[in-house]
């Protein structure tokens, strides 16, 4: 692929984003809590989780080993990120889902994997062809070390809030509590704003149009779905609290 060609598909990717997220507000995605039938056949959870996140991990794997740049400088770095994150998951958080979650749509489950063919064919196609310049002085620049101090940052908060509320319920309980300790006394999603941090810092690491167009659609997906969490919380439980921010600490 060209670099004009990758960049004018870039911005298209891009474009729509945005128009995604606008939807987003209008329609929560209908799986977790806001899982409906509306949205035809449906599979199980663990299943879904597993086929959504598959074709990022397979892909960059794909562009790690045979791309024509990818093993020079330190871009190893940034394959390991993106693989360490979708190893997670892809193979690990899915088998913690308690059995008996709601369903996920197949629509949904297609509509990841599209997404995902895409966002990693476009990660991993740009890093493949300018590994070069991903060399020393790359990696001991601020907007390096400053991407990598959030993508830790945010892995940590994303992986620590799953912990979190995956502990809300004892074996054999169903139904959802209030989660409470840690951000959770901030926002309502703090394992949103840790998804958004990490990919935020990718970009800056990265420094390319693929790796920003992931943070913009990170955000374009998660903005909307925490005010969907964050409303459905305060609708169920008329004690929630209200100093309680969506996503973003203190701000929003």
């Amino acid at each position: 692929m060209s670099t004009a060609t990758l960049e004018q598909a870039t911005f298209a990717w891009i474009a729509l984003a945005l128009v995604t997220c606008a939807v987003l507000y209008k329609v929560p995605a209908p799986f977790g809590r806001h899982a409906s039938d509306r949205f035809g056949p449906t599979m199980d959870t663990r299943l879904g989780w597993v086929l959504m996140e598959l074709p990022s991990f397979a892909i960059m794997a794909y562009f790690l080993a045979f791309g024509a740049h990818s093993r020079e400088g330190w871009t190893w770095l940034l394959f390991t990120l993106w693989l360490v994150h979708y190893g997670n998951r892809t193979l690990v958080f899915p088998f913690r889902i308690r059995p008996g979650s709601p369903r996920v749509p197949v629509l949904i489950v297609v509509s990841a994997i599209g997404f995902n063919l895409v966002n990693a064919g476009l990660n991993g196609a740009v890093l493949a062809q300018d590994g070069a310049r991903y060399d020393a002085a790359w990696l001991a620049s601020p907007a390096t070390i400053a991407g990598l101090v959030l993508f830790l940052a945010g892995m940590a908060i994303n992986l620590v809030s799953d912990e979190m509320l995956m502990r809300l319920r004892k074996p054999g309980e169903r139904g959802y509590q209030i989660p409470r300790g840690f951000l959770f006394d901030y926002v309502s999603s703090p394992n949103l704003f840790g998804e958004m941090l990490e990919w935020i810092g990718f970009a800056l690491m990265a420094w390319n149009l693929p790796a920003l167009s992931f943070a913009v659609w990170t955000c374009a997906n998660l903005l909307p779905r925490a005010r969907n969490h964050h409303d459905w919380y305060r609708a169920r439980f008329p004690d929630y609290p209200p100093q309680r921010k969506v996503v973003i600490p203190f701000v929003y």
